[in-house]
């Protein structure tokens, strides 16, 4: 990942056969989106750190600093604050990546979007695959609006592929959705005391 985000030297190790830009060189002048930030190991987390505060970075296998201009966009899905509590994830660089902050609520917490998404997701498998997309019938609204997303946004874009597959062609009802029936999420904690 080193290699990845910063480029290595032609011999670094076993394979480099030549030199190698990184992430951070291709992205020079601009803006470098690094998901699942929350992944991250300790020691890539130094390393992305200390390319942050220095505004430079080092191939791997090199010793020689470069300087390099990019804005950094990371994104993840777990709580980093929970993280850096729990020092799996560190303060310093939580600080140098939190300059701006857009919180995304889940999909289980936004109904209203369920349906929208479902439907882009699916004229754009309908464009990938060649296969029409008839639209959604009514029991297939209703069952993916009490569906709880425990997988977010990619479980409904993948329910969709799925769907239109087994559709083929036709409009999808509940049975081509291929979700598990049970019981319509709770809600949160806080949610659920207020109800009752």
């Amino acid at each position: 990942m080193e290699s990845e985000l910063f480029g290595h030297e032609k011999g670094a190790f076993t394979g480099a056969s030549s030199d190698r830009e990184g992430l951070f060189d291709a992205a020079k002048g601009g803006s470098l989106f690094l998901d699942e930030i929350g992944e991250l190991a300790p020691h890539l987390q130094a390393a992305l750190l200390r390319a942050l505060q220095e505004k430079s970075i080092r191939r791997v296998g090199s010793s020689k600093e470069h300087p390099v201009d990019v804005r950094i966009l990371a994104a993840t899905h777990r709580d980093l604050d929970a993280m850096v509590r729990d020092g799996k994830f560190r303060q310093d660089l939580l600080f140098r990546l939190n300059v701006a902050t857009v919180s995304i609520p889940p999909l289980r917490d936004r109904h209203e979007d369920v349906l929208p998404l479902a439907r882009v997701f699916a004229q754009k498998a309908s464009a990938e695959f060649a296969i029409a997309f008839a639209g959604l019938s009514r029991a297939a609204e209703k069952a993916l609006l009490r569906h709880g997303w425990p997988g977010n946004v990619r479980e409904l874009e993948n329910c969709m592929q799925r769907s239109l597959l087994e559709a083929g062609g036709s409009r999808i009802q509940p049975e081509h959705l291929g979700l598990k029936e049970g019981a319509p999420p709770m809600g949160t904690l806080a949610e659920i005391r207020e109800a009752a």
